[in-house]
């Protein structure tokens, strides 16, 4: 259907971008979600019972939007149209239960604003919603071995620039455990010592730590990166060969390449997987506090940096035979 956002969701967005701050990414996927959810309720109760009306009209590019989608509408939506909704979600689009629950907290989050921040409904019927249930999975990450046999397959790259510009940014996911989002939009000047200063996910602002190594590692692309691009100038810390700042899907191809060398099973493991493998190693070997890992890695609960808490089978042997009963003889 071809039709604008309406005027509603427009002001919803400018809400989200001017009074929480939200990043702009954000606010396209609130934006994609609503659109979607508008789309299926306009279809459902405007055109449920008329096929033909129903075919003419996704045909036409000037149906006025703002006309349907009104207070009147919006409050004629009830819990079961909204579940109606969430099993399309299920049968149609084939979503996963981590993806319905996060278009779900779309809409409590818009409902939220309709009823509490300018009044326009009188009820909240998002409220009632449960959430599916999401199976709780193991994070998939490299093994410490893994991850010095995929460095190690970085350092055969034979093209100068590549090689020290691959492995600076596979060396800062797997000792920061950055985002892709986050490691792509890294400016020169966003560098102070040992520390990067970035805006994150939800547009806060976040501090970085570096090891030694990884500066050492990014001060020698930093030199090799003035030798390729000459007398361009370009904020951006990591480049692309055509000498521009480089992209999240060069980056994840770049990522996928050396994977693949190293043996390893794109299909399995990404470049999403580094953050859990940097997030895993952190945990696992360095004795650090969950809350502290929670800040490392720029979540807003613990209850998400959970799942990197996770322990394999030598961990679970090794933490049995320290009870001190292990030792009893009876």
């Amino acid at each position: 259907m071809n039709i604008s956002t309406p005027l509603i969701l427009d002001d919803y967005l400018s809400y989200l971008k001017s009074i929480r701050a939200l990043s702009e990414k954000t606010i396209s996927e609130y934006r994609y979600d609503l659109i979607n959810f508008i789309y299926y309720q306009i279809l459902r109760k405007v055109y449920y019972n008329d096929k033909q009306n129903l075919n003419k009209d996704i045909e036409d590019e000037n149906i006025n939007i703002n006309k349907i989608f009104n207070k009147s509408f919006i409050s004629d939506i009830n819990i079961q149209d909204m579940y109606s909704y969430i099993s399309y979600l299920d049968n149609e689009l084939n979503d996963n239960a981590s993806t319905r629950s996060r278009k779900i907290s779309a809409l409590r989050s818009f409902y939220k604003y309709l009823h509490q921040e300018i009044e326009m409904i009188d009820n909240n019927i998002t409220e009632k919603l449960r959430n599916p249930k999401i199976q709780k999975r193991q994070p998939v990450y490299l093994t410490l071995s893994e991850t010095e046999l995929l460095l190690e397959t970085i350092n055969e790259e034979k093209n100068e620039f590549l090689r020290n510009r691959d492995m600076a940014i596979v060396f800062t996911f797997l000792t920061t455990g950055m985002r892709l989002s986050e490691l792509v939009s890294v400016d020169l000047n966003d560098i102070k010592d040992d520390h990067f200063t970035i805006i994150g996910k939800g547009n806060k602002e976040r501090t970085i730590y570096l090891t030694k190594n990884c500066i050492d590692l990014i001060d020698n692309y930093i030199m090799i990166r003035k030798n390729y691009l000459k007398d361009i100038k370009i904020n951006a810390l990591f480049i692309s060969t055509r000498k521009k700042r480089i992209s999240n899907r060069a980056v994840q191809s770049t990522v996928d390449k050396y994977l693949k060398k190293a043996g390893f099973d794109t299909r399995v493991y990404s470049t999403h997987k580094l953050r859990h493998t940097a997030a895993t190693l952190m945990y696992k070997y360095g004795n650090v506090d969950i809350r502290a890992l929670k800040d490392v890695l720029g979540h807003e609960s613990v209850s998400t940096t959970q799942i990197y808490t996770h322990l394999d089978n030598e961990d679970l042997k090794r933490a049995v035979n320290k009870n001190p009963l292990s030792n009893l003889k009876i």
